[in-house]
């Protein structure tokens, strides 16, 4: 008897498996998306965790629609580590092949995240036709403009954050503007580290604050990766009464230049157009509130709490719901975005064939966390504005009482800038 009804059992099952619908068979198997990232550092964990959140909203949904089945994403991450000191960018290199090869990622997201690393795996990218979004670090406009200058080799990169050009020309000279008029102030000290993107960022900030008519104090203060002392470079601005400094740093070493500036109340603001400690929820408890006072660039909006879109608060919540703290710096909200972003083109292409999604993407007008994404046909970088409603806006935060208060652009701004009470 036993005999029989386990025949029977195994028969149903048999035949529920033999007639299973093709759709239903299909929509288990996943798109994988491969994400290079640098996972021990900001701007490769809250990617990560960015990107898991919004990959967990569309499955719970259904999916993706390709073609008329319905496939979930799959989020397969490997650490690149280049944003680690010494780390050669072979390595980053090695990771994007093991993704294609090993992990068979239809689309590659997110890094890798240092510029240099960034360049070299673009041959990689067209040599397999492999789609990738980047989503964090990688600000060097030398990434589009390979792309708009061998369109048809490299057609498959494209770039959903902000770069450097913009960031300067577009955001931070006008937010510098706007502290010179408020505050009367107009000397600029500039500190950077050793990196492709620090390099030509505070070069040129430089040159376009002089041309504004600021004094520009000296050559940019150049600090490798690693760095633990910032002192001297801090009593040099003391000394050439700098009113403002500049920091663009993207290692987290860049806490104890803050810290360093708040004991030693040197009398300038400090405006990091990229500062990564500072970025983080938990910068004002790390240091014990030496930050106050601190500008944080962290490129895109949603990276700090604002009311830019519908989508940015909605998203601000929903991250802290699922990892227990706000949207945590630069590179979250826009790898929030790319799966969505992915998602749209890929139901428009109505298949996974890299160029037709390229030329979905190339369509892509969609509202998103930190406005209005489209991506210039012919470089595929995402177009920025000041305006969410016309184009992508960045966020410009100061730490004020323990809050990160966004400052610019004035279309977002939920406060004014203030000076550290040893500068009045």
């Amino acid at each position: 008897m036993k005999a029989k009804i386990i025949g029977v059992l195994v028969f149903f099952v048999g035949a529920v498996l033999l007639f299973q619908p093709v759709g239903l068979a299909l929509a288990e198997k996943p798109i994988v998306i491969g994400a290079p990232l640098a996972t021990s550092f900001l701007y490769g964990w809250d990617a990560q965790r960015a990107m898991t959140l919004a990959i967990e909203e569309i499955n719970a949904k259904g999916g993706v629609n390709v073609g008329g089945t319905k496939r979930p994403f799959k989020l397969e991450v490997m650490d690149t580590r280049d944003l680690e000191p010494g780390v050669p960018v072979s390595e980053a290199l090695l990771v994007v092949e093991k993704l294609i090869l090993e992990k068979e990622a239809d689309f590659i997201m997110g890094g890798p995240v240092r510029s240099e690393a960034a360049l070299a795996a673009m041959d990689i990218l067209s040599k397999y036709k492999k789609i990738s979004i980047l989503t964090t670090g990688v600000l060097t406009p030398a990434y589009h403009k390979r792309v708009a200058k061998e369109y048809d080799k490299f057609k498959y990169c494209f770039r959903i954050t902000g770069e450097a050009v913009w960031m300067v020309t577009g955001e931070i000279i006008p937010c510098l503007l706007q502290i010179g008029e408020k505050f009367n102030v107009n000397r600029l000290f500039i500190m950077i580290q050793d990196v492709a993107h620090a390099r030509a960022g505070g070069g040129i900030i430089a040159k376009l604050m002089a041309k504004k008519g600021w004094t520009i104090l000296g050559k940019p203060e150049i600090y490798p990766t690693g760095t633990t002392d910032f002192s001297m470079g801090l009593l040099k601005a003391r000394r050439q009464k700098a009113q403002v400094i500049l920091i663009w740093m993207d290692m987290p070493e860049t806490s104890i230049l803050l810290k360093q500036w708040y004991d030693m109340k040197i009398p300038a603001l400090p405006f990091g157009s990229i500062i990564e400690p500072a970025e983080q929820p938990g910068f004002w408890k790390a240091t014990e509130g030496k930050g106050e006072y601190t500008l944080a660039n962290v490129v895109n909006a949603g990276n700090a709490p604002s009311n830019a879109t519908p989508w940015t608060m909605k998203f601000v919540k929903a991250y802290e719901k699922r990892w227990g703290i706000e949207p945590e710096g630069y590179g979250t909200s826009s790898s929030y975005m790319a799966p969505y972003v992915l998602k749209d083109a890929i139901e428009r292409a109505g298949t996974l064939d890299s160029d037709a999604v390229v030329k979905a993407l190339e369509k892509t007008d969609m509202m998103g966390v930190y406005g209005r994404i489209r991506f210039d046909p012919k470089s595929h970088q995402v177009i920025p504005s000041l305006d969410p409603q016309e184009g992508v806006v960045g966020t410009v935060f100061q730490w004020q009482a323990g809050r990160r208060v966004v400052v610019f652009p004035p279309k977002i701004a939920m406060g004014e800038i203030k000076l550290p009470p040893w500068m009045k």
